[in-house]
């Protein structure tokens, strides 16, 4: 008979302790509140009512569909520029005649540890048509005719926000993939340069075979950090998430329904019932990767 290695729960006890009231009773205690409707001052349960007024009432679920649109889209301009280009930075950075690649590196991740609302609010004045210094600067290299109020089109307002998400958080997918680089053996590189696998074939033959689960991971924490994404978007265009809510994401939809904004009330369960909704989208793209890609990744590793 196994003996309780108490010492063990003794450590672990601070951790699930602060973990479970800062994590788990705040998940569950929302999706309770999803069950839930307020009935002249009286919480009622109504079961499923809420989501059936989310998904089947066109009032909300047009907002609804139209921030999980945004969401995909802000994700999507992740997963197609900042990773790749996190990889790219990753594998110069890490060659070893690289001068100053320290340096390099400090710079680049600087803005990942910057406020949001620094960030925001920095970009909306830089961008602003009126005493923004982006006209200026296109000027000064010919290229003034490209300028466009990018934050005030409709068209353009998401995706502007996207790419300077993509410029604050480009550093932690290069510094990850930095970190996979270095722990490569050297004897696998040293056999490659005995078979004439050198530059960038070395790259694209011997060390991106070798660092895709870490690509898989940071494309998971990608999908839920983009999902869970709110802060840019209050910071730089309001709650309302304008232009006419071009850039409304399920963050920005669920601040103003849960605590209401301007002539709009603040409804706890519909807010909780949104939350439930992200916190369902994020589990089953985490599932899909653990259960799908994961798996299979392992199959090829054994």
């Amino acid at each position: 008979m196994h003996r309780i290695r108490w010492h063990i729960v003794v450590f672990l006890a601070p951790a699930v302790l602060v973990y479970t009231a800062v994590m788990i009773f705040p998940l569950f205690n929302t999706l309770r509140l999803a069950l839930y409707s307020e009935i002249e001052n009286v919480r009622v349960f109504t079961g499923l009512a809420n989501f059936r007024t989310l998904f089947g009432d066109p009032l909300w679920s047009e907002a609804f569909w139209n921030a999980l649109g945004n969401n995909f889209w802000f994700f999507i301009i992740h997963m197609l520029v900042q990773n790749p280009i996190g990889i790219l930075l990753a594998a110069i950075l890490s060659h070893p005649r690289l001068r100053f690649a320290a340096l390099y590196r400090s710079a680049i991740f600087v803005p990942t540890i910057l406020s949001f609302v620094i960030v925001g609010f920095a970009w909306k004045l830089i961008l602003s048509p009126i005493w923004g210094i982006a006209p200026n600067m296109l000027d000064a290299v010919g290229l003034g005719s490209w300028f466009q109020p990018w934050l005030g089109r409709e068209g353009s307002a998401l995706t502007t926000l996207a790419l300077v998400s993509v410029w604050q958080f480009v550093g932690i997918p290069m510094m990850l993939i930095y970190a996979a680089l270095l722990s490569i053996p050297e004897e696998i590189l040293e056999a490659g340069e005995i078979d004439g696998i050198t530059g960038a074939a070395a790259f694209w033959k011997l060390k991106l075979p070798l660092i895709l689960p870490s690509i898989g991971i940071i494309s998971v924490l990608t999908f839920v950090g983009n999902f869970n994404a709110f802060d840019l978007i209050y910071a730089a265009q309001g709650a309302l998430a304008g232009p006419d809510f071009a850039t409304d994401i399920l963050g920005t939809f669920m601040y103003r329904t849960f605590f209401g904004f301007q002539l709009q009330l603040g409804d706890p369960h519909m807010g909780s019932a949104i939350a439930t909704g992200m916190f369902a989208i994020i589990l089953i793209g985490v599932c899909l990767y653990l259960f799908g890609i994961q798996t299979r990744m392992r199959r090829y590793e054994l």
